[in-house]
């Protein structure tokens, strides 16, 4: 079992007072450390050790494994959780199984942080598995075997198919592989064959029925169970074999990690020549080591469903990752090797349809309400609220966020209209509210907000001293305005079907909007098209940019996109259409542009969702300035807007671009 230990935030807080503590020695002399590998989230070294006793029993050489220094790699390691799932194997489900796995001494993590610290046993002297070269029919059958001891002791647990860090979502939904798909196939054009190409499209059209489809049997999936990540052992090693970065791991259909393996792990010839026959001998190990609810039959359709996994492996992390010759060597070979195995096995026969997308997911009705924060510094809870007037004079939007570790509120809310000066409240350092409740005070504002029927409807009271502006960009510049007081007592009623994301934990639900609206002596009704959102998590604004936007068309029509620009990463569109006589119909194809006036406030915008091509005008804003604890800036030109189809139909819409300066 590993035990308790200080995590070391990089290898330059590594000391012999702490080694001899996490391995529970005598005192060491001395230690060397040589990094190997070239991993992007996590860093990996070899410790040689000399102790102060020669008679010291002590490992001569342990692994160390850290998370990545850079600050945005470690940020993508602790939102995707793959930091958690690894050290909560090692602490968790390592001591039960039996197989091939390093033993391990320390494995601690500190998500405040993003830092986590294993130290592993030293599989020294091995070879590294070779992803380009493949394997031996040999070195597979040993995989498979060694496959089958991981897997049996807990096959079909229940326990461990409702256990949360084991069943994440998966971040490569079909929202995300369509557009990087095509980068892919426009990068590899001439690497990859038309028939795979084709492969390729016809799994991405119906990935999200794939990845739902989660038929038993259900067992421990590695994830990334390839060559890359195993090591032979050669001469005096006391290991034969090790498997290694369990990053990955989670629950799902059973036969997955056999398939991603034998599917690129051989060259053609020798899988066509033994893939049956080593899924067999697969079977028959698991029975050997007590599986018996399995049959033959399950067993080798479940190969067969499963063989697309490479391909969702390969497509999205080539564009992704950093570029390398050997790099695209790899995912040239892997992409070839997979597709084929598709073709070999006639898979095609065990997909859904293109085109018969699974049920699109709904928020359950306790999520209207607060959520335990994890431990990152940036894990935020907001709530979101916008309308605009039906006759367009006057368009508002609130927000209510979170940080409890950060222990502040922010309180931000807009009135704006294209006649109308721009009114904004504005609190980044509001008090937390009461557990369990919504209510914040700060010195001159006080807002609340109030479930009065779950994902049916919610009212928004505020109370507050705003700053008016005749120049909205003024907000942007850091400038005062003119003190104004401000009230709004403001009813959201669902008016569509509420819709959960599914890479993230995020719901957005179409309202109808009434109530009454006060600025200074003036008082209003305000009644119109609007929409509410709720999000919960880690949320660093400034990693990124997007344009983000809500609205409704004059026949009916819901429709919502977003489109998120990642550093060195194609943009990912996401978005759905609510059509005027009910449903959602989700998008693969959402993209925008827009132009920035000289005041950082848009002039005009596009956005295409599918076959509807909207025009942005924006006719007031809301504009707000971000700054981060580590005092990055992240501008929200966030804007009002009229939008027109190609088609003559005209609506409006909230339209949001977070443009970062520290990514300029």
């Amino acid at each position: 079992m590993p035990i308790e230990a200080p995590v070391l935030p990089t290898v330059n807080d590594l000391t012999a007072a702490w080694l001899e503590s996490a391995l529970g020695t005598g005192p060491i002399a001395a230690f060397g450390v040589q990094q190997i590998g070239t991993g992007q989230m996590s860093r990996n070294y070899r410790v040689a050790i000399d102790y102060a006793s020669a008679a010291d029993d002590g490992p001569r050489s342990v692994v160390l494994k850290t998370a990545s220094p850079d600050e945005t790699s470690r940020g993508t390691g602790l939102r995707l959780g793959i930091y958690e799932r690894e050290i909560r194997f090692y602490r968790e489900l390592a001591p039960r199984l039996s197989g091939p796995l390093a033993a391990c001494h320390v494995a601690a993590f500190e998500p405040e942080g993003g830092w986590f610290t294993l130290v592993l046993e030293d599989a020294a002297p091995a070879l590294q598995g070779d992803q380009i070269a493949g394997c031996t029919v040999d070195q597979a059958r040993m995989a498979v075997h060694e496959l089958a001891r991981l897997h049996a002791p807990v096959f079909a647990n229940p326990e461990l198919s409702v256990t949360p860090w084991l069943n994440q979502p998966n971040p490569l939904g079909q929202a995300v592989m369509a557009p990087l798909l095509g980068v892919f196939l426009e990068r590899y054009a001439d690497r990859v064959s038309p028939e795979h190409q084709d492969v390729c499209r016809r799994f991405v059209a119906c990935l999200d029925d794939w990845v739902a489809d989660r038929r038993p049997p259900l067992g421990l999936v590695h994830g990334d169970y390839r060559l890359d990540n195993m090591l032979f052992g050669t001469g005096g090693a006391q290991r034969r074999f090790v498997v290694v970065d369990w990053q990955t791991v989670g629950w799902g259909p059973a036969m997955t990690d056999v398939s991603y393996f034998l599917g690129a792990s051989l060259s053609l010839e020798d899988r066509r020549g033994c893939e049956e026959a080593l899924v067999r001998e697969y079977f028959e190990q698991l029975d050997a080591h007590g599986v018996r609810d399995l049959t033959w039959e399950e067993c080798w359709l479940g190969y067969r469903r499963q063989s697309f996994l490479g391909l969702l492996m390969t497509v999205g992390p080539a564009v992704i990752v950093e570029r390398t010759p050997r790099g695209d060597d790899m995912f040239m070979t892997s992409v070839a090797r997979y597709a084929q195995q598709v073709l070999d096995l006639d898979a095609f026969d065990l997909l859904p349809q293109p085109g018969s997308r699974a049920v699109p997911p709904r928020p359950a009705p306790a999520d209207e309400h607060r959520h335990s924060p994890g431990g990152e510094p940036l894990w935020n809870e907001s709530w979101y609220f916008d309308v605009v007037a039906d006759d367009r004079s006057t368009g508002a939007y609130l927000r209510l966020g979170l940080y409890p570790n950060l222990g502040v509120s922010w309180i931000t809310a807009i009135v704006c209209g294209p006649q109308r000066r721009t009114v904004a409240v504005v609190d980044f350092q509001a008090p937390l509210p009461a557990a369990e409740q919504l209510s914040v005070t700060s010195d001159d504002t006080h807002i609340e907000l109030s479930c009065e029927a779950e994902l049916e409807r919610y009212r928004v009271q505020l109370v507050a001293t705003g700053m008016q502006y005749d120049d909205a960009s003024a907000l942007l510049r850091r400038e005062v305005g003119a003190p104004v007081p401000v009230e709004l007592d403001l009813v959201w009623e669902t008016q569509g079907e509420p819709y959960a994301y599914r890479i993230t934990t995020r719901y957005e639900i179409p309202c109808a909007v009434d109530g009454t609206l006060i600025v200074g002596d003036r008082e209003l009704e305000l009644s119109g098209p609007g929409q509410r959102d709720h999000s919960w998590g880690p949320r660093d604004w400034w990693s990124a940019e997007w344009m983000w936007s809500a609205g409704r068309l004059d026949d009916g029509t819901r429709f919502h996109a977003g489109v998120f620009r990642l550093p060195d990463t194609p943009p990912i569109g996401v978005g759905y259409l609510q059509p005027p006589d009910g449903g959602v119909i989700e998008l693969d194809n959402v993209a925008a542009s827009e132009e920035v006036g000289l005041d950082g406030l848009i002039t005009t915008a596009r956005i295409w969702l599918d076959d509807l091509q909207l025009d942005v005008e924006p006719l007031a804003f809301g504009p707000l300035l971000l700054e981060a604890p580590d005092g990055r800036i992240s501008e929200f030109p966030r804007a009002m807007c009229a939008v027109r189809d190609r088609d003559g139909r005209t609506g409006v819409a909230w339209v949001e671009w977070n443009r970062n300066r520290s990514l300029a």
